[in-house]
């Protein structure tokens, strides 16, 4: 936005906290970010990012890191306001900033010169769409609305200050029709009857409203369920995060329609004392072939490119690169843990993208209606907001044959089923079939990172919202990685790669299989026979395994300590039974 900023925040967080349609408080104001169609003209801050796997599952042709500029030339990221709704603490008149003679921010009440309280109520649907709450269809239990300037019907806001509860907030007209409060407001289905989608899409400006059969549902506007980014992050995994294949990136343009490669090398002056001219070509033709396969780019083909790039031995060269990993051999934790396969990443490069968000519930892979767009379908741009990190991180494999074994035990399957089950039910409500089957070896696998995540924390230097998690687990996966999250000071110290080269790996991971056997919430928290978003979890909670969700894959669901560790009533339950410390 062109002009004096209102407010700041950093890089990142515009891909996974406030990216585009996310609701962002400055000081008394609410805003939205807006869409890519609205966004200034890149100045010469822009920073272009390539992570050419990422390019071809998506579909475009490069990542732009989010605008960040003081200069009132080149602005920066704009936003619009919302909620459009508005009331005065003076004089509890509820109505649109327009209709109190606000002109600019922040936003006063033109006749009590009081600055106005944004609505604290929004509605959304799962397809998307967001718009203010109707107050008016609430309180005249929906009729149609006259309009807010309308001199018959002024609505009033007034909080009588004895709780912080809804039956406390009443609204009012000078209709004289009898006040109610926003008593249940909030409940699944307390607007059936009374308001209907009205698809509006306020981050994408001065749009059509969308044709939406979805019922809308009543939410404060800082609820996390507002606004899910739906983030498609990849590691930069060779061949692609070798130098030589950066150089032809950058050239790219000129060589891939080159008829002679080596002239046009030669003209180019690439080649030197790193990069010969034969290596050149080798990376031009390897991309070349690239662009014109049909290669797998699902979310499952890219995970599984990765496990064998984090399985091979990738020396460190004196070139630039972006992936470094080299084996780790430590006969305790394969004999103890049944870990066989421990490598230090000592470099690695992630980008993440927002390709889209959803509210109400976490995107799904196999429902894009749930998927709100960052732009219009008639601007689809060649390029997404994407930031990049550079860290480290120690991977685990675990050993596929003990595994095998443990995982078709039918105890251990009565003990997910459940889990699966709820799974499926969140799938069924949208008339849906389930992405995937959720297994005990990826239950199981997911806890275990949540478990040593923390116990990192706790040794590394490193908080636990800098860690993150990535899993690797099907019929052929059984690993996870565990690496640095974060682009600022807590970026790449060494400490992860450190839990490994410091002998105390096993150590470490019995301690941390022992602090979880145990829970603050105990004996409710292991007994229990759900918990979590949509009864996903099982003995799972903020004492023991849940992390800072920006820490997991998965959204703190599909987790379950007692396939760790076993129960009180089934001791042998857990993978790594009797492999604790104590």
């Amino acid at each position: 936005m062109k002009g004096k900023p209102i407010g700041g925040v950093r890089r990142a967080q515009l891909i996974t906290t406030y990216g585009v349609g996310s609701l962002i408080a400055v000081g008394s104001e609410s805003f939205m970010v807006a869409g890519l169609d609205l966004w200034s003209e890149f100045g010469p801050y822009d920073q272009i990012i390539h992570e050419r796997r990422l390019e071809r599952e998506l579909g475009v042709k490069r990542f732009r890191l989010p605008p960040a500029s003081d200069s009132e030339k080149y602005g920066d990221v704009p936003v619009v306001r919302f909620p459009e709704m508005q009331s005065c603490m003076s004089c509890n008149r509820l109505a649109q900033a327009r209709f109190f003679g606000a002109t600019r921010s922040p936003a006063k009440c033109q006749k009590c010169n009081r600055e106005l309280v944004p609505s604290r109520f929004v509605v959304c649907c799962a397809a998307g769409h967001i718009d203010d709450f109707p107050y008016y269809r609430w309180l005249h239990k929906g009729g149609g609305s006259p309009g807010s300037d309308s001199p018959k019907h002024e609505l009033k806001l007034k909080a009588s200050g004895r709780s912080a509860s809804l039956g406390d907030i009443e609204i009012s007209c000078t209709c004289g029709v009898r006040p109610v409060t926003m008593e249940g407001a909030l409940s699944k289905g307390a607007l059936s009857g009374i308001s209907s989608c009205t698809g509006r899409r306020p981050w994408l400006g001065d749009v059509p409203r969308e044709e939406c059969q979805e019922l809308p549902r009543a939410m404060q506007r800082g609820a996390s369920g507002v606004w899910f980014s739906d983030v498609r992050s990849a590691l930069s995994i060779p061949p692609w995060s070798e130098g030589v294949q950066k150089l032809v990136e950058r050239n790219w343009n000129s060589l891939r329609r080159a008829a002679d490669l080596r002239d046009r090398i030669e003209e180019l002056e690439l080649a030197n004392r790193m990069y010969s001219v034969e290596q050149i070509i080798q990376a031009v033709e390897r991309r070349r072939q690239d662009e014109a396969g049909h290669t797998d780019t699902s979310e499952e083909a890219l995970k599984f490119e990765e496990y064998q790039a984090l399985n091979r031995t990738t020396e460190e060269k004196p070139e630039k690169q972006d992936f470094v990993c080299v084996p780790w051999h430590d006969d305790s934790v394969g004999t103890e843990l049944a870990i066989d396969q421990v490598m230090r990443v000592k470099r690695l490069r992630e980008v993440r993208v927002l390709r889209g968000f959803s509210r109400l519930a976490a995107p799904s892979s196999v429902n894009p209606r749930q998927r709100a767009s960052l732009y219009t379908a008639e601007s689809r741009p060649d390029w997404l907001p994407a930031i990049e990190v550079i860290g480290e991180g120690v991977f685990l494999r675990l050993d596929g044959a003990r595994l095998a074994e443990w995982e078709k035990r039918s105890d251990v399957l009565a003990r997910v089923a459940p889990m699966d089950a709820a799974y499926q039910e969140r799938f069924t409500r949208f008339g849906l079939p389930p992405d995937r089957e959720i297994t005990p070896r990826l239950v199981m696998i997911h806890t275990l990172a949540h478990a040593i995540i923390n116990e990192w924390s706790l040794d590394s230097g490193y908080p636990a919202a800098s860690l993150r998690e990535r899993l690797y687990v099907s019929d052929e996966m059984s690993g996870f990685l565990v690496y640095t999250a974060t682009s600022d000071s807590a970026g790449s110290l060494g400490g992860i790669v450190a839990q490994v080269e410091s002998g105390r790996l096993a150590t470490s991971i019995r301690t941390a299989l022992d602090r979880i056997s145990w829970c603050s919430a105990d004996p409710l928290c292991i007994e229990s026979d759900s918990s979590g978003t949509d009864n996903l979890n099982r003995a799972a909670c903020h004492s023991c395994v849940l992390l800072p969700e920006t820490s997991c894959e998965e959204f703190n669901v599909l987790l379950d300590r007692a396939l760790l560790v076993g129960t009180q009533d089934n001791p042998t339950l857990g993978f790594f039974a009797g492999a604790q410390s104590g």
